[in-house]
């Protein structure tokens, strides 16, 4: 059984428990998993209670800030907190300590969450395995011997083992969902825009997004209603107006129209996943849904899987530290680096035009459904073992764990992975869904509906094998 934002909120204002009390189990827990898991970097152990001891004060004294307020969280070691290291799992960045606070950190503090520490994550997030970071592979609760995927792997891995009730992470291509998908959890990428990224460190600027890493629909409103908001020091930042999220879910659920896009995304799929998929396709019929194929030749319109522009992106930013000192990357992460250096300029013009050409595409087929379905990821998390003795398997699996998620990316649409099952061997299966952009409210909704009606969300891992 996981324990939620909202109900440890409850908790705190009845005093059952402590906002102290909730972060000392969480830091205990990770003083016992941690070397299991190595989901964590940077463990602030002494900062995280005295803000937790000030949380319970403000509470008890009536200046509550609202359900975050003296809930214990991790942040992705990619978002810059000041005073604090943040290494992007790097030998590059093992020293860098930033002066300024990320926004979506600035965000959470001023809603009086309690910040646990770092997180683990794939190096400077180019990869979906979490294998390769400065500080060792992230494994999985689930079962140990399994990667998390990534690159947000250590962030997915601490919340689904407890430490902490929730995590913030990065996707350009997949890093939230895929991992949440790997271990069991709701993993939220939002419209491009509707979260600042500004203060995290890019991977791809076009692609970047910013989002929360829950155990529930409702808690991934609740962190949505804190970290959305417009950033006029973010140049990606829109100014667009944001619903209550979680009051959103209070509502009656709209008969949702709901495509499911079988193409590519069904292709090559683990058959487990798929039955598990196919059930909860099932489970929108009941609720009266219009369930229906979709294909999306249907619009004139193609799955871009073209990496021009986050392969020179990704140079762009990287190009003065692989000329001052390459050897502080890891040979994969600087090969994937390296891949964008000699991309003609033209080709990136035409890349981010193409870029701009299917965010309004896309919107034409939110014209005729409401909701997109797939599975989120089409195989089971593959073993740590086996792609650390044949590691000309890792880029190959790592795209492939990633396909069903780049895409969204591409769009720029809000997107979530909810748990919908286990594989007979035990291990988390995930179902995506996504909305028109700026539709949060309706997607958290369609999720929440599912969540309720099911109990995936409430299976835990038990934390125990040795690695």
């Amino acid at each position: 059984m996981r324990t939620t934002i909202l109900h440890l909120a409850h908790q705190i204002r009845t005093r059952a428990i402590s906002p102290a009390e909730i972060t000392r189990d969480a830091l205990a827990r990770i003083e016992q998993l941690n070397p299991k898991l190595n989901a964590f970097i940077t463990v602030l152990a002494d900062s995280a209670l005295a803000d937790a001891l000030r949380a319970e004060q403000e509470i008890y004294r009536a200046n509550d800030r609202g359900p975050l307020h003296g809930i214990p969280i991790g942040l992705k070691d990619i978002i810059d907190t000041a005073g604090i290291r943040t290494t992007a799992a790097s030998a590059q960045y093992k020293d860098r300590v930033p002066e300024e606070d990320a926004e979506v950190v600035r965000r959470l503090r001023e809603a009086g969450a309690i910040i646990l520490g770092k997180q683990n994550l794939h190096e400077f997030a180019y990869g979906g395995s979490s294998m390769i970071s400065l500080f060792g592979e992230v494994h999985n609760p689930w079962n140990i011997a399994r990667v998390t995927g990534g690159s947000s792997g250590g962030s997915t891995a601490s919340v689904a083992a407890g430490l902490g009730a929730a995590a913030i992470g990065t996707d350009t291509a997949g890093s939230i969902r895929l991992p949440a998908a790997y271990c069991g959890l709701v993993g939220l990428k939002p419209t491009y825009g509707r979260v600042s990224a500004r203060g995290v460190v890019p991977l791809s600027p076009s692609y970047d997004h910013v989002g929360p890493i829950t155990n529930s629909v409702q808690d991934a409103a609740i962190m949505l209603n804190v970290l959305a908001g417009y950033d006029r020091r973010d140049p990606a930042s829109v100014d667009a107006s944001a619903d209550d999220f979680p009051a959103a879910l209070n509502q009656s659920p709209p008969h949702f129209r709901i495509g499911v896009l079988r193409e590519f995304f069904f292709s090559d799929i683990d058959p487990e996943v798929a039955a598990a998929v196919e059930k909860a396709i099932e489970f929108f019929r009941t609720l009266q849904a219009d369930v229906r194929d979709l294909s999306l030749r249907d619009f004139n319109f193609e799955i871009s899987t073209d990496r021009t522009l986050s392969s020179a992106e990704s140079w762009a930013f990287h190009r003065p530290m692989v000329e001052k000192s390459p050897e502080l990357y890891h040979p994969a992460t600087l090969a994937r680096i390296r891949s964008g250096e000699k991309t003609p300029e033209a080709a990136v013009v035409q890349a981010r035009e193409k870029l701009h050409a299917d965010r309004n595409a896309i919107r034409a087929v939110f014209e005729r459904v409401d909701i997109l379905l797939t599975p989120t990821v089409p195989i089971p998390p593959p073993e740590i073992a086996d792609l650390l003795r044949n590691p000309e398997t890792l880029r190959p699996a790592e795209l492939m764990m990633l396909r069903n998620t780049r895409p969204f990316n591409v769009w720029g649409v809000p997107t979530i992975s909810i748990p919908c099952g286990l594989s007979s061997d035990g291990l988390p299966i995930g179902l995506q869904l996504a909305a028109a952009p700026w539709r949060e409210a309706l997607l958290l909704q369609a999720a929440y509906a599912y969540e309720q009606a099911t109990d995936w969300h409430l299976k835990a891992p038990q934390v125990s094998r040795t690695p």
